[in-house]
């Protein structure tokens, strides 16, 4: 019997398991990954220009600095700093790769999970006291993909960046990204310039911000400074900034607007028909905003290696996409980035005495436990934020529940409605951010409250007091 279980070896699944050896180090606990290697989405997509939408001081770990240069980093150098993580926590060992999580089952008698994974021929039964769930966000299996008419003529070749082939070709290739999100945005500025041409098609634009590729502050410090503390520094202002950017979304919006358009007029050739594909019928932080490095986007436009069309599609054709106007986008590879399917709880099926638990029909508790659901944590993080803001923060919470739990005796931990809340305002899961994305999948997700504890804040500043210092036995979190 483990005392913690963790589902996941992405970001926050090798959060948790640091934060374990750091405050919890007489906890048993192991990490059950389905993928033959860690990383989670860093090992997962592979295409060309693959990189973090969030800065690296506030994506990275609070417990280990980022002391590359790059803000907005590759693929490839965060899969480095988490296996350095998990080297340097000694992990290795904790980590059973190839072990797909198909069940979870909680008994109330003995006040323990009990998975069920799947490791390629047998399957095997873990049982533990805390059952932590950092398996993401989407299916990694299948993307979301519209239902094109016409797709199965195109002649050429047709990639979801989810799926991309290790030994593709694109060099002096037609390319045609289908999407406007932060894939696609990553995807057309790496592929010009080597593929003949490349065009973007969006139906809508999204808003786009240029971020200096090497924060020139973080390196300064860097340089006259110890590590963690440069990486402290940092991470605090860009922590503070990106608050107030959402703030100003919040009760300025249009302010906001006008400021991010501006930019976007100065990094674009000044007949660039900004208004049409770069202007969105949405306030910003309605949809995530997209980050590019050093304006690679807007440099790669201005050069005529990459276009964008702002269009709706009629159909895919054998030559490439119609457009509803009748034009004919030309392509020999098309690539679909055209979103994610939200997935609860990585698919598993999880039941409480041999009762199905429909999560939907749950609250959420701090933003990572359900209501009338035992000694179960999720980690999703922020969607205004970067998402190891939140992992880190959970994973502490976890250990501050895991002390308590020791202190007291206790066998069990249960968020429990009160009844002056079985009545209260209900709402979707996360307010506020209605991309199509989450619109597909809200109903997966539990439901949330218009205040603390069963409020998803989607501020980072006040969960840190909440989580970090807040009263555990709040009445609502209770211990037996």
């Amino acid at each position: 019997m483990l005392d913690v279980l963790i589902v996941g070896a992405g970001i926050s699944g090798i959060s948790a398991a640091c934060h374990l050896r750091q405050k919890c180090p007489d906890k048993t606990f192991a990490i059950l990954e389905g993928r033959k290697a860690l990383g989670g989405t860093w090992d997962l997509f592979r295409y060309p220009g693959i990189r973090s939408d969030s800065d690296m001081h506030t994506f990275g770990f609070n417990f280990k600095p980022w002391t590359k240069p790059k803000t907005l980093a590759d693929g490839p150098s965060i899969l480095e700093y988490l296996d350095e993580a998990v080297k340097e926590y000694q992990l290795e060992d904790h980590i059973r790769y190839s072990h797909q999580v198909k069940k979870a089952s909680w008994s109330e008698d003995d006040s323990c999970w009990t998975v069920t994974a799947e490791n390629e021929t047998r399957q095997q039964s873990i049982s533990a006291r805390v059952l932590f769930m950092c398996s993401g966000y989407y299916n990694y299996d299948h993307g979301y993909l519209p239902d094109f008419a016409g797709l199965n003529d195109f002649e050429g070749i047709s990639i979801h960046p989810q799926h991309w082939p290790e030994d593709l070709d694109y060099s002096n290739k037609k390319v045609v990204v289908i999407g406007s999100g932060a894939t696609a945005m990553t995807l057309v500025p790496a592929m010009a310039g080597k593929a003949e041409k490349v065009t973007m098609i969006q139906r809508s634009p999204t808003y786009v911000a240029s971020a200096p590729g090497n924060d020139r502050i973080a390196s300064f410090l860097g340089k006259i400074l110890p590590d963690a503390w440069a990486y402290a520094i940092i991470r605090w202002r860009n922590i503070r900034f990106q608050n107030y950017v959402y703030r100003q979304s919040r009760k300025k919006p249009e302010k906001l607007k006008r400021m991010l358009l501006k930019r976007v007029r100065k990094q674009l050739n000044p007949d660039y028909d900004v208004d049409r594909h770069f202007t969105p019928n949405y306030n910003p932080w309605d949809e995530r905003l997209c980050l590019v490095p050093d304006a690679d986007l807007f440099k790669a436009i201005n050069r005529g290696d990459a276009e964008v069309l702002t269009a709706d599609i009629d159909c895919i054709t054998a030559e490439g996409v119609k457009l509803s106007s009748g034009e004919l986008v030309e392509a020999d590879i098309l690539v679909t980035a055209t979103g994610l399917n939200l997935q609860m709880m990585g698919g598993v099926a999880f039941e409480m005495d041999g009762e199905p638990i429909d999560f939907s029909e749950h609250f959420y508790y701090q933003g990572m436990m359900f209501s009338a659901v035992p000694n179960l944590l999720q980690t999703f993080g922020y969607i205004n934020a970067s998402w190891t803001l939140r992992a880190d923060l959970n994973s502490e919470f976890l250990c501050r529940v895991l002390q308590l739990m020791d202190e007291k005796g206790a066998a069990r931990f249960v968020p429990v409605l009160e009844e002056k809340d079985k009545n209260m305002e209900t709402r979707d899961w996360v307010s506020d951010f209605q991309p199509g994305y989450m619109k597909r999948g809200m109903h997966l997700f539990p439901k949330q409250g218009a205040a603390a504890p069963w409020h998803n804040t989607q501020n980072y500043l006040l969960d840190k007091k909440l989580l970090g210092s807040g009263n555990l036995e709040d009445g609502v979190l209770q211990f037996h």
